[in-house]
C-alpha cells in the first residue's frame, strides 16, 4: 500500500512579489527587540547628521523563523565572504527602542 503523506521535499512552493515590493527599501540600521513568542525586527533609515530615523519596514517572526533566519542569513554570508572577501563592521549609533513609535 502506498504512502500517501506528502514529505516537505515534495511540495514546491511558486513565490510571487509584487513590482513595488520587488523594488526594495534602502535602510541602514537595524533594531531587533523579542518577547518569549515573537522577535521583532525593525528596519530604519538614518540620514547623515540628522538625529532622527525612521522605521521603513518591520518584520515579526516567530522563535523558531528568526533562528531559521539566522542561519540562512549566516550561511549567506559565509558565501559572500567566499567570493568578495571579509566584510569589516564597524559600531553604529546606539539606538534607544523604546522610543519607536
Amino acid at each position: 500500500m502506498a504512502d500517501n503523506k506528502t514529505t516537505a521535499k515534495d511540495v514546491k512552493i511558486e513565490i510571487q512579489i509584487d513590482d513595488d515590493i520587488a523594488q526594495g527599501m534602502y535602510t541602514n540600521l537595524a533594531a531587533v527587540n523579542h518577547s518569549e513568542n515573537e522577535f521583532i525586527f525593525d528596519f530604519i533609515f538614518l540620514q547623515p547628521q540628522s538625529p532622527k530615523a525612521k522605521v521603513r519596514s518591520r518584520l515579526i517572526l516567530s522563535p523558531k523563523h528568526a533562528k531559521r533566519f539566522l542561519n540562512a542569513l549566516q550561511d549567506n554570508i559565509r558565501k559572500y565572504e567566499d567570493n568578495f572577501g571579509r566584510m569589516e563592521t564597524s559600531n553604529g549609533p546606539v539606538i534607544d527602542t523604546g522610543s519607536i513609535h
